[in-house]
């Protein structure tokens, strides 16, 4: 193939027609006159368009045991620049939107199936006493908002996508050394939660705290999300069952009122003291007073909370972090990096501080390797064992379902067809690298649109079919 210069006017021009700067099209241009384009976009679109790809060097082989001979062998020194790309998995929308789309979709059928059943729950969990609990940090001090009375304190009828909102109203007395204090013990207060919640259903239930594995257990799945005002709370799903977990049924005193009074009950007696150091004095962290339990679904002919729309929203707060605040995504090498982005809210700024100046202070807490997280450094989605089933399981069942596929591509058999494993599989990968050069990464943005738009038509099809009973 020929290759001829491109006049860097004629860049400059396209480069303007299609949104991207002159550097980036130059080397899209480069990529696309490869002759191994087309073998690099459909790398592309196996990783669903992934942002950030890993890149991987090496060789995989499947030979006949009995015979030794060669069934199938392929190795990267043929694929464009000599490497395979695969999807990151990073869970982060700011991150890489895809892999985040296929995370917010196993949290999704995760979830589901700790309401509704399926991936090996029983169905008859939709009968279960069930509540979606939504728990808060308190207050570190007045901050702008929306009341239902329409204006702020400051005396400003705020829209919703205001700046200010979230923002302290006065940042010389808001108490951002307590509000990075709180993100870094969240994980250790939901912990508690759950030990005090135990022990109020025990207690509603006349037994003791002992004896309530015996007649009962509790599950759920939450997710953390943050407020505008760069304070974690929590989503859970609470579910009571029998002593064997979702294959039994719930013991008949185990109700939602009761399940919502443990709950109320078990917040309000959560502490946890972090001791004085320095200048900062000692604090008692608590649940804040902002605690909203909603029953679930169809039981009690409660419509209002769906298992439907519980799941999409806790399917998509597991691919956020702190983003609402306008916070950094990646972590600070150093404190002077926040000179670095002039662009970062000043409150967001000063909670990012208060963790490196708490940090020497609390050498315990990480405060300033998460920093960038506003100090929370727990799991934003996370289940009990017996909730449900468990994203690697998910992982597995799409892997073995691409492993099949391949095979039949292949011509090899499939592994549950063959009395005895009969095929032997060698294999040497290496690392050689991750990400997109420039002009790679807007062609791969292009290509992940293009899967988005697809499957939002594929949904919105079968939807329709459902509406009109045409899909059984």
């Amino acid at each position: 193939m020929t290759h001829f210069p491109v006049p860097p006017a004629v860049v400059a021009d396209v480069a303007a027609a299609v949104g991207a700067d002159p550097i980036t099209l130059a080397d899209m241009l480069r990529v696309a006159s490869d002759p191994r384009f087309g073998r690099w976009q459909e790398q592309v679109r196996r990783t669903g368009g992934c942002a950030n790809p890993i890149h991987l060097q090496g060789w995989t082989a499947t030979k006949d045991k009995a015979t030794g001979q060669t069934l199938y062998s392929y190795s990267t020194e043929d694929e464009p620049g000599g490497r395979l790309r695969v999807a990151c998995g990073n869970r982060r929308a700011s991150r890489c939107p895809s892999c985040a789309w296929t995370y917010a979709g196993d949290t999704y059928h995760l979830i589901m199936a700790g309401l509704v059943g399926g991936k090996g729950i029983p169905a008859e969990v939709v009968n279960r006493p069930r509540v979606f609990a939504t728990l808060t940090a308190p207050s570190f001090g007045p901050v702008h908002n929306r009341p239902s009375a329409g204006r702020c304190r400051c005396g400003t009828a705020h829209p919703d996508n205001a700046p200010a909102l979230g923002t302290a109203l006065d940042p010389e007395r808001y108490d951002y050394a307590g509000a990075v204090l709180w993100n870094n013990h969240a994980g250790q207060l939901w912990q508690r939660f759950t030990i005090y919640l135990r022990r109020e259903i025990a207690k509603r239930a006349g037994l003791t705290q002992r004896d309530l594995p015996d007649h009962a257990r509790v599950s759920f799945g939450k997710v953390a999300e943050f407020q505008k005002r760069g304070a974690v709370h929590f989503h859970a799903i609470i579910r009571v069952d029998g002593p064997d977990g979702p294959e039994d049924g719930a013991p008949p005193w185990a109700t939602v009122p009761l399940l919502t009074a443990a709950i109320r009950a078990a917040a309000a007696r959560v502490s946890l003291t972090v001791p004085p150091a320095g200048a900062f004095t000692q604090r008692v962290l608590r649940w804040g007073e902002q605690l909203d339990v909603q029953p679930i679904g169809a039981l009690d002919g409660d419509q209002e909370v769906t298992e439907q729309a519980v799941g999409a929203y806790v399917a998509k707060y597991a691919t956020k972090a702190a983003e609402t605040t306008g916070t950094l995504d990646r972590r600070l090498g150093e404190l002077q990096e926040l000179d670095h982005h002039p662009a970062l809210p000043d409150h967001t700024r000063r909670l990012i501080r208060a963790c490196w100046e708490l940090d020497p202070h609390y050498p315990g807490r990480m405060l300033a390797h998460w920093s960038h997280m506003l100090g929370f450094r727990g799991h934003f989605s996370s289940k009990s064992p017996r909730y449900s089933t468990t994203l690697g399981a998910l992982r597995g069942v799409r892997a073995d379902y691409r492993a099949r596929q391949e095979r039949r591509e292949r011509g090899l058999p499939d592994p549950d067809d063959i009395p005895e494993a009969t095929t032997l599989v060698l294999a040497h990968w290496t690392y050689a690298g991750q990400g997109h050069t420039p002009g790679e990464s807007w062609l791969a943005a292009t290509i992940a649109r293009d899967l988005k738009t697809n499957r939002d038509t594929a949904r919105e099809a079968l939807t329709e079919l459902e509406a009109e009973g045409a899909w059984e």
